[in-house]
């Protein structure tokens, strides 16, 4: 099972990903991804918003898809909303294995995920105003690799039984 939690406050990589090797002897292998606010270009804040429901409904699903699709031990995926200024964590995602190569995967399928099929809103402050984030290609080019043999998308919002 990978746990989802989207919250307002600073992620406590420590915290989160204990859990995963605790009281176990069958882990492998834990691969963690933080992503950080970037100082790019003069950037101040950076602002997500979502809407709850909808968000939660979505890594679950995400979560979910890469649980059945490696033999995950268990993992956690942490996302930040709210306005956050750089060198703040946005994102965590962590997920244990018993063989890396599983546990790798698995973390790189996620966050290209989020990257593409959870409901965020992004705003960036500058001194100049705030603008809203566009979608990227490169993020669409990324996610495309887990598509299914056809290309086709297997991913499908729905909520997570």
């Amino acid at each position: 099972m990978i746990a989802v939690a989207v919250q307002s406050t600073p992620i406590d990589a420590a915290v989160a990903v204990a859990p995963l090797t605790a009281e176990r002897s069958d882990v492998g292998a834990v691969v963690t991804f933080t992503g950080f606010v970037r100082d790019d270009n003069g950037l101040t804040a950076l602002t997500l918003e979502h809407y709850p429901a909808m968000t939660e409904c979505a890594l679950a699903t995400i979560a979910a898809q890469a649980a059945a699709r490696w033999p995950l031990s268990g993992g956690v995926i942490v996302h930040r909303v709210g306005r956050m200024v750089p060198g703040e964590a946005i994102v965590l995602v962590a997920v244990a294995s018993s063989h890396r190569s599983a546990a790798f995967q698995a973390a790189e399928f996620l966050m290209d995920w989020l990257k593409t099929k959870a409901p965020f809103w992004k705003a960036e402050e500058r001194a100049g105003g705030v603008t809203w984030v566009a979608a990227k290609a490169s993020d669409d080019t990324a996610a495309d690799r887990w598509n299914d043999r056809r290309g086709e998308s297997v991913f499908e919002l729905r909520p997570a039984v």
